[in-house]
């Protein structure tokens, strides 16, 4: 070979080799990609960290990611990663290790997983706080700095990990829920809340900023993931004056609506509410709830993101379901479905196998209540429980 070629054959390998050493892996380029076509998937909320045999089961559903919280398992401390929500010095390394290998047991399974927090310093989960809401993350600059903090540290150490497809920051934030502001006020009402505290401790897009520019200070690859305000609600992501600055966050809301009918409270009444046909409180004034109502709901983070110069794929309804035991879940269920699919939505059913609650287990069969779940799970014998149900049977077709 020419030796002046030859030079320029060994500079050339040399050059790529280094720029090779410099560059993030090539996942990590690509992680905005996955949200570029329709993703479906299930929320994992379980108290024990999942195996690989979960996240295998859920993947043959047809399920692509996995919206993962550790918050509520048990960790060195009394508030899991964190350590303490009262005051946030640096993630516990014991429970970055579990996290790891729950994370390495998703990727095994071949689903990407949204990695999302129930507690932030200064917003312990309520269910974790003896039952009272947590608003310090909402009135102290203080708290903010700690989250930060927190999520920094965290990218930090997960920034390589392949299974990673977003981090989702908190879920379910309710900035509003102490102001005296109601849940489903008109949209008036909502814009002017946004409008009146605006950069102040309470402004949820502001929060978010300072948390993107920590993470993408050490991870400047991974999408992330913001809940709307007030329980992730639809209307709430409506009303926000305008999106973030980057382009690789998603829009996330929540779909329960009318959670009067949809929730477990609805179970304990003598006469259950009924879909279609239930009268709820909505923006201000009683609707009557049936698919359009439903599909008007859902439209609206949609219309809000076109009307923002958004794509309608960065908007991903992240967690939707309903009491498997409702008469009505099923004809819910497919009318959320067939809204979000007019959109080509990314969406998430809640939950898949949550081991202490049976409330929207949808493998369960009707005929299984909720007793002999629990007697089951209790003894040991989960393997005991039959998961026939008709409604995951629904969620698989559509999945």
């Amino acid at each position: 070979m020419h030796f002046t070629k030859l030079k320029t054959v060994v500079i050339a390998a040399l050059l790529s080799a280094t720029v090779s050493s410099f560059t993030l892996p090539a996942y990590s380029a690509d992680l905005i990609g996955f949200w570029d076509t329709q993703r479906k998937g299930g929320n994992s909320f379980n108290k024990t960290p999942p195996d690989e045999a979960y996240f295998k089961t859920l993947a043959a559903t047809g399920a692509t990611w996995v919206r993962l919280t550790f918050s509520k398992w048990r960790g060195e401390d009394r508030d899991f990663l964190i350590g303490n929500a009262d005051h946030y010095r640096s993630l516990r390394e014991k429970d970055l290790q579990i996290l790891r290998k729950t994370l390495d047991a998703a990727q095994a399974a071949g689903l990407k997983v949204v990695l999302t927090s129930v507690s932030l310093p200064g917003a312990r989960w309520t269910q974790q706080n003896g039952g009272k809401f947590d608003d310090r993350l909402w009135e102290s600059p203080e708290y903010v700095e700690q989250a930060v903090k927190f999520w920094t540290d965290l990218a930090g150490e997960l920034k390589d990990h392949p299974a990673i497809a977003a981090y989702n920051l908190i879920n379910e934030p309710a900035p509003e829920k102490t102001t005296g502001l109601k849940e489903n006020a008109s949209m008036e009402v909502l814009e002017e809340w946004q409008k009146e505290h605006q950069n102040g401790t309470r402004d949820l897009r502001a929060f978010y900023q300072q948390l993107i520019e920590g993470i993408w200070k050490v991870d400047p690859a991974t999408p992330i993931m913001v809940d709307s305000g007030y329980y992730a609600n639809a209307r709430s992501l409506a009303a926000w004056p305008a999106p973030l600055a980057d382009t690789k966050v998603l829009y996330a809301f929540h779909m329960y609506e009318p959670y009067d009918a949809t929730s477990a409270p609805n179970m304990k009444r003598k006469v259950p509410l009924r879909y279609p046909g239930v009268k709820t409180r909505y923006s201000g004034s009683e609707v009557i709830w049936d698919r359009k109502t439903v599909a008007a709901h859902i439209t609206l983070p949609f219309e809000w993101a076109r009307k923002n110069g958004l794509s309608t794929n960065r908007i991903v309804m992240a967690e939707f379901g309903c009491m498997r035991l409702w008469p009505d879940c099923s004809a819910y269920l497919t009318d959320v479905m067939d809204a979000a699919e007019k959109f080509q939505a990314h969406r998430a059913f809640y939950a898949f196998r949550e081991d202490e609650w049976d409330g929207m287990d949808y493998e369960l069969p009707a005929s299984l209540r909720p007793g002999q779940f629990y007697w089951l799970t209790e003894q040991g014998k989960q393997n005991k429980i039959p998961r026939n149900g008709e409604l995951m049977k629904l969620l698989k077709k559509r999945m």
